[in-house]
């Protein structure tokens, strides 16, 4: 847990208190509690603004609550919560992931799949490798000299984490399908992939570097991918299993909604432990559980599982936010760095200008690689909203700033000027970029896209596509489409079918397979569970 300090001026009016309770605990937590508090309120009171949201709103009083503290304490210390890795990956991302896997438009998600990898992981290594050389090149000259091969590899690992929490707050999957499965898609697999690499970066013997390695890395980062990936779906099934099997609900149905909050986070406690990656588990054991898991509760377990979902995320989404605005006053990492003004603006325009940079030189030389391969003019990436991804992914948050306390605050060796340069210099480049990016986009979104919207296309999730009606009726041998010919239907075979439309013709078989094999094992969408009576109008506090 995270260490808890509180300013000595607030504690010596209560240093005489017999209670058991740490006094500076209650005082910091009473403080958060009350800014989580006006972060609801005023998110409520600019919700139609478009130049706002809760994230923004948290980061500003964060950084507000932090220059009071430092007023108060006369600039001696900005700390009420210290950060701490343990909290931010422990406690507060998961149920963050998890909600966003829960709650995602799946066949969206899996229709741009294939794009999401690609950003997610191709990209990634691209900004890393632009990143990392660029670093290497101009922090020099500059005057960040004591750096070695290791820590400009960390950076380029650090600042290519984008900031998939943020990415909620900004983008709207039913205004913006599309946009908001590739974004934050890429941003799951993005954080996923830049911690992987950092990990590496920190085991790796930068005196010995060759192909081999490379080849060694590649195999680390695709085992992760799958194992982590098997595990938060095996995680989902066995849930899904044990609740359809054993009918918790005929007996109380808070256990159903315990079962699956507890075995969603043992998935991802389970992924740590194994040194898999917890994010990409917890994913997908969200997405499993939202096809099967949740079909097989109650009714009444379905609507307090989807609120109690999204409800335990936005809190834990205002609270990283409060959480990276008070520690980016801490006073002690500026006055250790000792440097200029000037050293601290060219330093994080530098790592700015290498994101900007690292992030256009994959973006869109992959989206228009995809548009080549894709025959349908609707799901191809215009230039639009290749800008949009573009602009979208340059936040940075609190995985970039918690990678980068791990590279230069939490190693063995003494803090120096310029590691605490380092993490000055990535707050302010996760400082401007959330305001000044994440107040942008959604005029950005309606200016560009929205406004020219054209109303005669739908490209609704759950409404099959052209491409799906005609594998179906291929398939059946259906003649109907032969327009009341006798002629017989002449049937493509599946490898064609899926050359021709891979993501229509996997979906199909997928179908298939789903329903004849895994839903009479495992429940989902039809399976009714068995209750004495119906429980909704029983609990209904409104009705009480």
């Amino acid at each position: 847990m995270a260490v808890l300090e509180t300013i000595p001026v607030l504690l010596s009016s209560s240093s005489s208190s017999s209670s058991f309770l740490d006094t500076s605990t209650v005082i910091a937590l009473t403080v958060f509690f009350a800014l989580l508090c006006a972060c609801i309120i005023i998110g409520h009171l600019l919700e139609e603004n478009r130049w706002a949201n809760e994230s923004i709103t948290a980061l500003l009083l964060g950084l507000c609550c932090g220059v009071v503290v430092l007023l108060i304490t006369k600039f001696q210390s900005s700390r009420i919560l210290v950060f701490s890795e343990d909290l931010f990956f422990l406690y507060l991302l998961p149920p963050i992931i998890f909600n966003a896997g829960f709650q995602v438009k799946k066949k969206q998600f899996f229709k741009n799949f294939t794009t999401i990898l690609l950003f997610g992981v191709v990209g990634t290594v691209i900004s890393f490798c632009l990143i990392s050389l660029g670093a290497y090149l101009l922090f020099k000259r500059i005057g960040v000299t004591s750096l070695d091969i290791q820590d400009y590899l960390a950076v380029g690992a650090i600042l290519s984490a984008t900031d998939s929490v943020c990415t909620l707050q900004v983008l709207n999957q039913d205004e913006t399908p599309l946009l908001y499965s590739i974004v934050f898609g890429e941003g799951v697999v993005n954080d996923a992939t830049s911690i992987v690499l950092f990990n590496a970066v920190q085991s790796l013997d930068v005196s010995n570097i060759d192909l081999l390695t490379a080849l060694k890395l590649l195999g680390t980062f695709l085992y992760l991918l799958f194992t982590s990936t098997a595990l938060g779906i095996a995680a989902g099934l066995i849930s899904a299993y044990i609740i359809k099997t054993l009918y918790f609900g005929r007996h109380s149905t808070d256990r159903e909604v315990a079962l699956m909050m507890l075995m969603a986070y043992l998935s991802y406690m389970l992924a740590e432990l194994l040194n898999l990656s917890g994010i990409l588990t917890i994913f997908f054991c969200g997405i499993v559980m939202s096809h099967y898991t949740w079909h097989n509760v109650t009714e009444s377990s379905r609507v307090t599982t989807k609120h109690a979902f999204a409800t335990i995320s936005f809190i834990a989404e205002t609270f990283i936010f409060l959480y990276v605005g008070m520690d980016a006053l801490d006073i002690d990492k500026w006055k250790s760095s000792k440097a200029s003004p000037g050293t601290f603006i060219s330093v994080s325009s530098t790592l700015f200008a290498l994101v900007l940079v690292g992030r256009a030189a994959f973006v869109f030389p992959i989206a228009n690689i995809t548009n080549c391969i894709k025959k349908r003019p609707s799901t191809k990436i215009e230039l639009r909203k290749q800008f949009i991804i573009w602009w979208a992914g340059l936040m940075r948050g609190a995985v970039t700033i918690a990678l980068s306390y791990n590279q230069f605050a939490n190693s063995d060796k003494t803090l120096t000027e310029d590691s605490a340069l380092m993490i000055t210099s990535t707050i302010i480049v996760v400082l401007f970029s959330t305001v000044v990016f994440g107040s942008i986009t959604k005029p950005l979104i309606e200016a560009m896209l929205l406004r020219n919207a054209k109303p005669a296309h739908s490209d609704a999730t759950d409404i099959p596509s052209l491409d799906d009606l005609q594998i179906l009726f291929l398939e059946n041998g259906d003649p109907s489409d032969q327009g009341g010919s006798n002629e017989p239907v002449r049937r493509k075979g599946s490898l064609s079918l899926l050359i021709s439309n891979p993501t229509s013709t996997v979906h199909y078989f997928w179908r298939k397979f789903d329903d004849k094999f895994m839903r009479p094992i495992f429940g989902g969408r039809g399976f009714v569970p068995f209750v004495p009576s119906s429980p909704t109008s029983a609990a209904d506090p409104q009705t009480s």
